[in-house]
């Protein structure tokens, strides 16, 4: 398992948790997205915790970690499919940043959250008009199957209250509709902690990883109810990447901010500094977020 090669070279501590704890766990939304698999799921947890680390209460990063997208029954047409290999990008992001701050010795508690899992079909997928019931007792109506990577990351946002985090930051390649925003050029970006989003900022300008913030009004909400459900998992044609950030908010009960990073985070062409395919957007934002952190004395 790379997780764990990357914590013995690297520093960090891994966990990996397999398809009978994750049943315990009652992770819905990972388990449901896995059902049309014939490879089991994985939930990965990253666990750097230095002696001198400067931060009592430990920043959470939970990347989306799709290994193949083909939009399940939802079936990606019309030539999207390719390059869904790259929506593990967020997951990869969550692994590059913890082997970067445990390489580079940094006084930071930090821990990483990958749920992992194809999106494939058979017989028994997921289907849309499905009801779900996630690891926090939310139901969700899935009327997009494509919508998945919500529903995998809802299940790690909720794992993640357990280490009463002082900050979550997810990251996912969650939308084509933050690409149509940012392009591949930057990131869209939303959460409930202002201060912190400004901070981040900051970063994505040192580093060139620029952030977008989304629209955040609690009117976008609205259209993620349902009939017969708590939630649908998809708010229809209207602000696509804010009723993503949205369904992941209903998860939360700490600060957080949400990255979408499917803009930037593979490119079918080399440009300036970054090399064609993945370019691991999000790492050098992160550490420069935690560097600064670390400055602050916070």
């Amino acid at each position: 398992e790379l997780t764990i090669e990357a914590g013995k070279a690297f520093g960090f501590d891994t966990e990996i948790l397999h398809k009978k704890e994750i049943e315990a766990l009652k992770m819905g939304g990972l388990l449901g997205v896995n059902q049309g698999s014939t490879t089991p799921p994985t939930f990965n947890i990253m666990n750097y915790k230095p002696a001198n680390a400067v931060n009592t209460k430990p920043l959470v990063l939970v990347g989306k970690g799709v290994t193949f997208d083909t939009g399940g029954y939802s079936l990606k047409v019309g030539g999207s499919m390719p390059g869904m290999k790259s929506d593990m990008a967020g997951g990869a992001a969550v692994l590059g940043i913890l082997s970067a701050v445990a390489k580079n010795n940094l006084p930071y508690h930090v821990i990483g959250l990958v749920p992992a899992t194809d999106n494939k079909i058979s017989g028994n997928a997921l289907v849309v008009d499905d009801v779900i019931t996630m690891m926090d007792g939310t139901t969700v109506e899935v009327l997009n199957t494509d919508a998945e990577g919500r529903l995998v990351l809802a299940d790690a946002l909720t794992y993640a209250k357990r280490f009463e985090p002082e900050l979550v930051i997810d990251m996912a390649t969650l939308t084509g509709a933050s690409a149509a925003i940012t392009g591949a050029f930057g990131i869209a970006m939303a959460g409930n902690t202002q201060d912190q989003m400004d901070a981040l900022k900051v970063s994505g300008e040192n580093v060139y990883e620029r952030l977008m913030q989304l629209p955040f009004w609690k009117e976008f909400e609205e259209l993620l109810k349902s009939d017969i459900a708590d939630l649908k998992n998809i708010g229809g044609p209207v602000g696509g990447a804010t009723t993503a950030g949205k369904f992941l908010e209903h998860f939360t009960d700490y600060p957080w901010i949400h990255l979408d990073i499917a803009g930037a985070s593979f490119i079918d062409k080399p440009n300036g500094y970054r090399q064609s395919g993945g370019t691991g957007v999000a790492v050098r934002l992160i550490y420069d977020f935690i560097k600064k952190q670390i400055e602050k004395g916070n």
